[in-house]
């Protein structure tokens, strides 16, 4: 099966290739808007002004905007390069390039650069942590390390079972072996062998992750639930601002719940410093 290190230089090509469509991801189609609402209402439950932040995965921005908006003060770090220049054209066209104080490249299992407990908070959306497979943990106590001791770190997951649900079509065309593996181990590299490539999680697996970096988890969410179906419903509904948004209150609460927590396309949390 294809090593770490190798499906980490696959991912850096795809996303060096994927710049306008991670920018639009969180946009279209309508589930992407609800997922950004998620991770946003998320991210402003636990990031104040003033706060450093480093943001790791950070793409074209979207998430660069929310923290700039909320007062902080950020580190843009993504493994492309690529994204990079996307994020910091995006903060000097739209005026929040002041909050930025560099954009770096890094790659999430190597936080060596930055002294302990430098940050406030660590916010590390899209999955950045799912794509170093067996180089989680290390990632993730690296992160926790560069943290401050009465600080956060936010990321997010792909879902196993959220994913299994509802990219069903694909998973069927795979073979009983080959989702068995998937559905046992959440590693996609041995059926992915081109392209998007990433490990799964479920919301037990991220529980037992943060405990093995010798933390635990404050908060966890689904991103989405609700709004991965019934598109035509939603869309109708969006149309109708007051009702779009107790809509979106009623799935943010949701998302929270136990039984909803695998059955999103990822899997957000909060753990503590």
């Amino acid at each position: 099966m294809e090593s770490t290190d190798d499906a980490v230089a696959r991912i850096r090509g795809y996303f060096d290739e994927m710049v306008d469509e991670e920018w639009q991801r969180l946009a279209e189609p309508l589930a992407g808007r609800v997922a950004f609402e998620v991770h946003r209402r998320f991210l402003a439950r636990f990031v104040t002004p003033g706060m450093r932040v480093l943001e790791v995965g950070a793409g074209p921005g979207r998430f660069t905007a929310e923290l700039a908006a909320l007062g902080c003060q950020v580190t843009v770090t993504d493994l492309s390069q690529a994204q990079l220049a996307a994020n910091q054209q995006r903060a000097e066209a739209d005026g929040f390039a002041n909050r930025v104080d560099r954009w770096m490249e890094l790659d999430v299992r190597d936080t060596s650069s930055f002294a302990d407990a430098t940050f406030d908070a660590v916010v590390a959306f899209g999955g950045p942590l799912s794509y170093v497979f067996d180089d989680a943990d290390t990632a993730l106590r690296g992160l926790v390390r560069i943290t401050r001791p009465d600080g956060i770190v936010l990321a997010s997951l792909m879902s196993l079972l959220g994913a299994w649900r509802h990219f069903l079509p694909a998973v069927l065309e795979l073979s009983a072996e080959e989702n068995d593996h998937i559905l046992s181990t959440g590693d996609l590299r041995r059926s992915q062998p081109d392209g998007h490539v990433c490990q799964l999680y479920r919301a037990s697996d991220i529980h037992r992750l943060v405990e093995r970096c010798g933390s635990h988890v404050t908060a966890i969410s689904a991103s989405n639930w609700a709004s991965l179906d019934h598109l035509e419903s939603l869309e109708l509904l969006e149309s109708q601002p007051d009702r779009w948004k107790g809509f979106l209150d009623h799935e943010v609460r949701a998302c929270a719940e136990p039984g909803a927590l695998d059955g999103g396309t990822h899997v957000l949390f909060a753990c503590s410093a």
